[in-house]
């Protein structure tokens, strides 16, 4: 009896030891709502119009579900890892394409002491310092300012990367990236039998860098990321030349406890990263904003105002955001125009995981087409678990 009691002593203890060194949380989120989406205008002389009503998915934030693990190796260093799996909840289909956990998948080392270091799929420094700058926290849809102009905040996710960051530093932050290719596995690189010395390599190579500070009521962040592409205006070319896209972006918030006042500055030039479709149809023309494409010649500035407020038991926030083009691709034809959007939004606190929301937004020349014009509606639930 005395040696069974001693056994399942020995045994409690060393799971409780286990347990302590090892944890693995499983969480998620769930968003879906009711919405209305329209676009119309004259597209090359012609009238255009679609709109959309009925169910909406991942409008606050995407609907996902994921694992995140932490084991202890000693010295203040840990082994931790994320799988997170995107999906539409309106349907209950996967996310980002189809990929099993598209919106995560890394594994790295971290420490106090030393930072964060990790590899795989994940998304970018620009995003991850810009969630705090758009007082849409980079949710509610073309409200977004990087759905509409600011496109490597635009929730950029690149494969294959390996991303360090800092410790914080009293208030300051600074991470790095670097990705072989940005997206799907990477291919080979050769040069036999093709002229000029060029090589037959597709893989859109990414740096992603930035430094942030946060420390009282002051907010601000820096960002840059340059990827090299051989997808040249849509097409993919073998052996061609690339093209190299670019964009740094400045934004800051200020606190004044009653309100919250967020500014932002950019500039992208040569295509865009992380696009968005505000209509049905495919195509620039059409009021698609192209997903990691090289336009050689673009070049636009991005501007943001917003502000944010404690109203009642929810927020109040709203922003103006505006992508002026300086100048078209190269191959592009016609006249590109400034592209304004004007969102407001509220979010209602049920309790710590659960929230109502509510949002409008309405777009002006979209994707640089005079008079192609889109607003946006929506209410619905979020629920965190």
């Amino acid at each position: 009896m005395k040696k069974t009691l001693l056994a399942a002593a020995l045994i409690a203890g060393f799971a409780s030891v286990a347990q302590a060194e090892t944890s693995v949380t499983l969480y998620g989120l769930i968003d879906t709502g009711i919405g209305y989406n329209q676009i119309k205008g004259t597209v090359n002389g012609a009238d255009y119009k679609a709109s959309k009503f009925g169910m909406l998915s991942g409008v606050q934030y995407g609907s996902r579900w994921g694992l995140r693990g932490a084991e202890d190796l000693g010295n203040g260093l840990r082994a931790v890892f994320t799988l997170e799996s995107g999906f539409d909840s309106s349907t209950g289909n996967s996310g980002q394409g189809g990929r099993l956990f598209g919106r995560q998948a890394t594994i790295g080392f971290a420490s106090d002491s030393w930072g964060q270091l990790d590899f795989g799929r994940q998304i970018n420094i620009a995003t991850n310092y810009f969630y705090a700058i758009d007082p849409f926290v980079d949710g509610f849809l073309q409200s977004a300012a990087g759905n509409s102009a600011f496109s490597s905040i635009n929730t950029a996710r690149y494969d294959n990367m390996v991303m360090y960051q800092t410790p914080n530093f009293s208030g300051f932050q600074f991470g790095v990236g670097y990705s072989f290719n940005a997206s799907g596995g990477q291919s080979w690189t050769s040069s036999s039998g093709l002229a000029n010395g060029n090589t037959n390599d597709k893989n859109s190579r990414v740096i992603t860098t930035g430094l942030r500070y946060v420390n009282g009521p002051i907010t601000a962040a820096l960002s840059y990321d340059n990827m090299k592409t051989h997808n040249i205006d849509g097409t993919t070319t073998v052996g061609g030349p690339s093209t190299t896209i670019s964009e740094w972006n400045l934004g800051g918030v200020y606190d004044f406890e009653v309100v919250k006042v967020h500014l932002a500055f950019g500039q992208t030039r040569n295509g865009w990263f992380a696009g968005n479709a505000f209509g049905p149809d495919k195509g620039l023309a059409y009021g698609e904003l192209p997903t990691f494409t090289g336009l050689p010649g673009l070049k636009v500035n991005s501007y943001m105002v917003g502000l944010s407020a404690p109203v009642g038991n929810g927020n109040l926030f709203g922003s103006w955001v505006m992508a002026d083009p300086r100048s078209a691709p190269d191959s592009y034809v016609g006249d590109m125009k400034k592209q304004n959007t004007f969102s407001v939004g509220y979010t209602y606190s049920l309790s710590k995981r659960t929230n109502l929301y509510a949002y409008g937004s309405y777009a002006k020349n979209v994707a640089f087409q005079q008079d192609l014009k889109s607003t946006a509606v929506g209410v619905g639930i979020r629920h965190l678990f």
